[in-house]
């Protein structure tokens, strides 16, 4: 997650290997998902949009944010996830909010890494702790 100070955005972009996420989606959606060579893209890219939205959450500075999901790409074992967030004043604090796979994956752990002014901020997202606070700079 980049903080974008010239757009006032939140640009979002999350790495997840497509197997699992195939893997989230059946279970989710209770149909087989072929993520590689789906039957009907536009219900594949719907039901990303669903997860990728029910899963990610963020507050800055104690606000909720709405979240935009704009597509996906893959890169061999792994797929890219893009959303970005609707314009916010520059962040001191941001809640994350990750629950990506972790439900169907019980020792699932996400590395959150959030940047603003090119200085990094990280924390683990699990089952037993789905959020995490940043303080930033």
């Amino acid at each position: 997650m980049v903080y974008n100070e010239k757009r006032q955005q939140i640009e979002i972009a999350q790495k997840i290997f497509w197997n699992d996420m195939e893997t989230s989606l059946t279970i989710a959606s209770g149909k087989q998902v072929n993520f590689l060579k789906p039957e009907d893209p536009e219900l594949l890219e719907s039901l990303i949009k669903d997860y990728m939205l029910a899963n990610n959450k963020l507050e800055v500075d104690g606000k909720k944010l709405k979240l935009t999901y704009l597509g996906h790409e893959i890169e061999e074992d792994a797929a890219y996830f893009y959303m970005e967030s609707e314009k916010v004043p520059e962040p001191s604090q941001v809640t994350i909010y990750n629950t990506i796979l972790i439900d169907d994956f019980p020792t699932q752990q996400n590395i959150v890494n959030f940047y603003k002014n090119r200085k990094p901020k990280s924390l683990i997202t699990r089952k037993d702790k789905i959020s995490g606070t940043l303080e930033l700079d």
